[in-house]
C-alpha cells in the first residue's frame, strides 16, 4: 500500500499563488520548498478553497479583516467549507492522521494563528463543533519562497515528531 495516511490542510495560495491579490504573490506557482518538504515526509496535501477568490474573483482589491467580516462573506466561507469538513471526517473515519492546517500569517481570511482570519475562524468553529482540535501553522508575511525561515524549521520538526 502506498498511502502515508497523513494529511496537512493548506491555505489555497500555498499551492497556487495565482489566487493571490496581484503584486502580493511571493512565489512563482506555489511555495515549492514547503510542498517538497511535505511530500518528502510522505504527507498528503489537501488544498482549502480560496474564499477571497471565490467570493470576489481574481481582480479584487486588497481588503482588511474588518472589511471581510460581513455576514455575506462568513456565509460564503461556511458554504465552501462544508465539503472540507466532510472530507476531514471521511479521512478520520478511515484512520488518516490530519497533522495540521497551514495558513498565511497576516491574511484577513487565512491567518490561523495571531489575528485569525475570517475564513479560518469559520473553519475552526466548524471543526470545534465536530469535536476536533488541530495544530495550526502560518507562513509568515515576510517569507519569500526559497528562504530559510524559523517557521520552516518548526514545521519540519513537528512533522518529524509525527513520524
Amino acid at each position: 500500500m502506498h498511502r502515508g495516511k497523513r494529511l496537512l490542510f493548506t491555505a489555497h495560495c500555498i499551492l497556487n499563488q495565482n489566487s493571490v491579490i496581484r503584486d502580493w504573490e511571493r512565489a512563482i506557482g506555489g511555495f515549492n520548498r514547503i510542498i517538497e518538504m511535505l511530500l518528502t515526509q510522505n504527507i498528503g496535501i489537501l488544498q482549502l478553497p480560496c474564499p477571497e477568490f471565490t467570493f470576489l474573483g481574481e481582480d479584487r482589491r486588497p481588503m482588511t479583516k474588518e472589511e471581510y467580516n460581513t455576514e455575506d462573506y462568513r456565509s460564503h466561507s461556511q458554504e465552501i467549507l462544508k465539503i472540507i469538513i466532510k472530507q476531514f471526517r471521511e479521512y478520520q473515519v478511515h484512520g488518516y492522521e490530519i497533522i495540521g492546517i497551514l495558513g498565511i500569517g497576516g491574511s484577513p481570511s487565512c491567518d490561523s494563528l495571531r489575528n485569525q482570519g475570517v475564513f479560518m475562524e469559520e473553519l475552526m468553529d466548524l471543526l470545534y463543533k465536530e469535536g476536533i482540535t488541530i495544530k495550526t501553522f502560518d507562513i509568515p508575511e515576510d517569507y519569500i519562497n526559497g528562504q530559510d525561515h524559523s517557521m520552516l524549521k518548526e514545521l519540519e520538526e513537528f512533522i518529524k515528531k509525527k513520524i
